[in-house]
């Protein structure tokens, strides 16, 4: 049983920074992936960060330059740095890995539980 647990949400003022991160804890071989992602009430969950392998990442264009993800295998862990935060970036946030238990396995994902991100104007 692989599990991703999410901390760090919180209410910030816009223009504040907040760190999320999410462990994933169980039987793994190999992580490929670590992501995020957010959504609002009623609309799709949208693309935030995503970071491949040692270092390559990609971003949001609504994110760029605001935002950091980076990961920490030896934990299974991967970060979200969030800086010069808008109102508009509250949502609740879901991290996502890809990742394979044994070595003869495919790559499954896997979500978090989703923490909640609140920037007042």
């Amino acid at each position: 049983q692989v599990q991703l647990v999410e901390s760090g949400g919180g209410l910030v003022q816009a223009g504040g920074s907040l760190t999320l991160s999410c462990t994933a804890s169980g039987t793994i071989y190999e992580i490929s992936t670590m992501g995020w992602y957010r959504q609002t009430p009623g609309n799709q969950r949208d693309f935030v960060a995503i970071i491949i392998g040692k270092d390559n990442t990609e971003y949001a264009d609504s994110v760029k330059g605001r935002f950091t993800i980076s990961r920490h295998n030896v934990t299974n862990t991967v970060y979200l740095e969030m800086s010069s935060l808008k109102p508009e970036d509250t949502a609740v946030y879901y991290c996502h890995m890809a990742l394979k238990r044994e070595i003869t396995e495919s790559y499954y994902h896997y979500w978090g539980q989703g923490t909640q991100v609140s920037v007042s104007s």
